[in-house]
């Protein structure tokens, strides 16, 4: 065809026209293949023929040079075989049927629906064509964020199931494909999985247009947990092969480790700064945020998580990093509905949380021209961090700003430090528990999050007086000397009871030693030796009193102190506790252990649980590790960071760097505690042999806990120990022979090895350092 340029609207039609006929042909082209493929049975058969041939999937991945994750997908009915390797996946099959041909029914077989590459599920209604390739869903193995595992079942169209922990009103359509998703590519597809069984396609060839489809077409997400916060942003979790799709290293070598990052002159980088994008101080490590400056109240925000990079700490994550885009896309799915949207390690996402439920700001009522303002929220801890040298001296770590006129090598003894830890005891035992046959471990469940409810702790700086009379109700840190309250004779309750004080730890130090002078103590310390029926003096404090309570104090007020929120205290982790709470209870049902169980039944249930569903035995044990990790946090110490004694750190500048309330809980979880062993004690007579953090060994004639716990018709002692799953009840830990911590102790000659420490299994490879 002849056209002449002196024609250029004719011209452009006649090219137009051939356009068109092109797409036509091609589109005709793509029909007469799509008739002309191998067709394949369905997918419960494949996964039939190939366990009827003793195959696996790596096997059939191997040789048909795929990923045995495609092989499992093909399997479930979540993808198909692209045309390069249908055919051969169709021989395969054809071949195995041969050899191994279905069992007869009496009703004939309904042939299987065909499947297209692209799309499982029931066609969308026609849309107008976005700027972005459209997603397509495709069903994924049926299960809800917290119910069965992902399975070969599946149903056309399946969409994501709401999870216990959803917000009330669900997530709404802006986040209706739920929190999160995992990238994975296999045959040149990338796809996205996502909560329920969701899997979408993901048209992005780069790093810069993943977050923009992530953004602008993929629905991810989460709603704020409290009013005056902020949405969850959609978190992407990068499998090793889209990391190689999108130009990102499968591993990071040693020295990027260390750094915990990609070098800045790494090409994806500079994708991401040429498309506008912009990553926070941590770089592109395993856990980056990509962002661009808000505008207005809408943020343009999407974190990544990289397994591959060590993103899930094994310790608390276990093998999820391991898991198959599915079943990680599960296990992530319920943390984020139940918990949040992990931010980082569990404990960046445990103190993330208390922010998330307590947000710094609130909007103001509008002035007289409907203006609203920024104002501080009340019950936070506000969004200025408290002034390094405004610290009082005893609460801070060594190395401080405001200690760094100390001697190069003071060592700080307790009436310069507070320091309130987690139980480290252990005593002999005694001729009479040498001549019972088992020593039996009881460990309190989610025990600092059992501290932390209902504890008054103080949202702003502290003031320091001298000389004050104690009060329980104003939290902060007493200089006081308890080195005169006695064990052997305490009040259990209302009543006094006469004890073997010498087979009892300290409730005031951590080593479970009797203390010998002044020491710095947190409240719920100081109050628990007065609670034992024994008067205490303070020879000063420094509390964190509310105004009211200030006044009552004596102490001077200005204006700009009230107004800067200087003062102020309240239960500021009771929601974070509630939440947590409500996630390991809903995880733990899920796994068959309910509340409120008679204690013979849950002894039985406890027996096994995480390997009834592994994945969610990953979900209840990063639960607990948010716990921990959160309260860690609120005294986290310098790392590297170039940092010097005496220089401020950059966890400093946190609001959320609160030694004081940490100190605080872990007061509160050790007393609570040496309650429990003191009325137990009172009411049996027996005494523990080793204390743990919130585990306690104590030697019994049966192999049980009930062989020594204190029950009356199916109820436990008042104010005692309680089998349950609640927070605060204790669970079975483990159970040895006395004879086996006789030997332990004898070929280590160590007579108070902490044997709390090895109760679980029997095995210990060392002698005890304390660690």
């Amino acid at each position: 065809m002849i056209v002449s340029t002196s024609d250029p609207v004719g011209c452009f039609l006649e090219v137009a026209s051939v356009s068109t006929e092109n797409e036509l042909f091609s589109a005709v082209d793509a029909l007469l293949e799509e008739a002309a493929r191998e067709d394949l049975p369905a997918p419960a058969e494949r996964r039939r023929l190939r366990e009827a041939a003793g195959l696996s999937q790596a096997q059939i991945a191997k040789a048909l040079e795929t990923r045995r994750e495609a092989v499992g997908n093909w399997e479930a009915g979540r993808t198909e075989p692209r045309a390069a390797k249908r055919a051969a996946y169709a021989r395969l099959l054809e071949g195995l049927a041969g050899r191994f041909p279905a069992p007869a029914t009496d009703e004939p077989a309904l042939p299987a629906p065909a499947v297209p590459e692209a799309f499982t599920g029931t066609p969308p209604e026609p849309v107008a064509a976005p700027a972005v390739p459209p997603t397509r869903t495709k069903p994924a193995a049926a299960s809800s964020a917290a119910g069965a595992p992902p399975s070969a079942s599946h149903r056309p169209g399946a969409k994501k199931t709401a999870s216990a922990g959803t917000p009330a009103g669900g997530a709404g359509p802006r986040f209706e494909n739920g929190p999160l998703a995992v990238i994975d590519a296999e045959d040149g597809q990338v796809l996205a999985y996502g909560v329920g069984g969701l899997v979408l396609d993901v048209p992005a060839k780069s790093l810069p247009s993943l977050v923009e489809w992530t953004l602008a077409e993929a629905k991810l997400g989460a709603p704020k947990l409290s009013g005056p916060g902020k949405d969850a942003d959609p978190l992407l979790v990068l499998t090793e092969a889209a990391l190689e799709r999108y130009g990102l290293p499968p591993t990071l070598t040693e020295k990027e480790r260390l750094a915990g990052r990609l070098p800045e002159a790494h090409k994806v980088i500079k994708q991401l700064t040429r498309a506008g994008w912009k990553l926070t101080k941590r770089g592109l490590g395993p856990w980056a945020r990509i962002y661009r400056p808000a505008t207005g109240s809408e943020r343009a925000c999407v974190q990544l998580c990289i397994p591959s990079w060590n993103a899930l700490d094994t310790r608390h994550w276990g093998t999820a990093g391991q898991l198959p885009p599915a079943q990680l896309a599960r296990v992530l799915g319920v943390y984020a509905s139940r918990v949040m949207t992990p931010r980082g390690s569990t404990a960046v996402t445990g103190l993330e949380l208390m922010t998330a439920l307590h947000p710094p700001t609130r909007a103001s009522a509008p002035d007289g021209n409907g203006k609203r303002t920024s104002e501080h929220n009340p019950g936070s801890l506000g969004k200025d961090a408290i002034d390094p040298m405004n610290w009082p001296p005893c609460e801070v770590p060594d190395g401080h700003p405001v200690l760094k006129d100390l001697p190069r090598f003071h060592v700080r003894g307790p009436a310069e430090k507070l320091f309130e830890e987690a139980y480290d005891w252990a005593r002999p035992m005694t001729d009479a528990e040498c001549m019972r046959r088992n020593l039996v471990g009881i460990d309190v469940n989610m025990a600092f999050a059992a501290g932390a409810n209902g504890l008054t702790v103080g949202l702003g700086e502290a003031t320091h007086i001298t000389n004050p009379v104690f009060d329980a109700k104003l939290p902060g840190s007493w200089l006081a000397d308890l080195s005169h309250v006695d064990l052997s004779r305490v009040k259990a309750g209302k009543e006094w009871a006469e004890l073997e004080g010498s087979l009892l730890p300290s409730p005031f130090t951590p080593k479970g030693e009797t203390p010998t002078g002044p020491a710095w103590y947190a409240t719920p310390t100081v109050a628990y030796a007065v609670e034992l029926g024994y008067e205490v003096r303070p020879m000063e404090a420094w509390v964190r009193p509310t105004i009211a309570q200030a006044r009552t104090l004596g102490v001077p007020l200005t204006r700009q102190d009230i107004e800067k929120n200087r003062y102020g205290n309240g239960r500021y982790l009771d929601a974070w506790y509630q939440r947590l709470r409500d996630a390991y209870l809903a995880t733990m049902a899920d796994l068959g252990v309910h509340a409120d169980t008679d204690p013979a039944d849950f002894l039985t249930a406890m027996d096994g649980y995480q390997a009834r569903d592994p994945e969610l035995g990953i979900v209840v044990s990063a639960i607990k590790a948010t716990v921990k990790g959160g309260l860690g946090k609120l005294r986290e110490r310098p790392r590297g960071e170039g940092w010097r004694p005496g220089e401020p750190w950059r966890a400093l500048s946190r609001p959320t760097w609160r030694p004081d309330i940490r100190a605080a809980v872990i007061s509160r979880t050790r007393i609570n505690l040496h309650r429990k062993i003191v009325r137990h004690a009172a009411f049996t007579g027996q005494y523990p042999i080793a204390v743990l953090s919130d585990c306690v060994v104590y030697a019994a004639n049966g192999p049980s806990p009930l062989d020594f716990l204190p029950y009356r018709e199916g109820k436990p002692l008042p104010g005692g120990f309680k089998l349950g799953i609640n927070p605060g009840l204790v669970k079975h830990e483990g159970t040895q022979t006395v004879l086996w911590g006789e030997e332990v102790r004898e070929r280590f000659n160590a007579p108070d090895l902490n044997l709390a420490r090895y109760i679980k299994d029997g095995t210990v490879t060392d002698a005890d350092n304390g660690e």
